[in-house]
């Protein structure tokens, strides 16, 4: 009798991390496009302008292709911080945008912004556990 044992490609750590930092970049930047592509309908549906919405456009697709490119680094600890960080203040100004009413936001744009909210709460979250199975 042959046993065949297959070698374990990877036993990384860092997998979490580097698929929450990929995932999140991608779906980012195809909101991103998505919000580009539809920005003057978004807009009256929200209650913003199109050029709010061509700015949230343009920094999701950047943030986007640079968390992309970062999450490929070997050393992902710092990189992983400043995300979780972004993550966490993209949340609370959100939130806090919401509430104070300082944007001219209909029922359709306060439930996206609080749907964008709890996207990135839920990233920050999911990239703190990979964070922490680091060591």
């Amino acid at each position: 009798m042959t046993a065949i044992s297959t070698p374990t490609l990877s036993d990384s750590t860092d997998s979490l991390l580097r698929f929450a930092l990929r995932a999140d970049a991608v779906i980012v930047g195809v909101a991103g496009l998505a919000v580009a592509l539809a920005a003057a309908p978004m807009a009256a549906l929200e209650g913003l302008t199109a050029a709010h919405e061509y700015g949230l456009a343009a920094f999701c697709i950047t943030y986007g292709v640079v968390v992309y490119f970062l999450s490929a680094m070997e050393e992902l600890r710092g990189v992983g911080i400043g995300v979780i960080a972004a993550n966490v203040v993209c949340t609370v100004v959100a939130i806090a945008a919401v509430v104070a009413g300082v944007l001219p936001l209909t029922g359709i744009g306060v439930a996206a912004t609080l749907g964008c909210a709890a996207y990135t709460a839920f990233f920050a979250a999911l990239q703190y556990r990979g964070l922490r199975r680091l060591g």
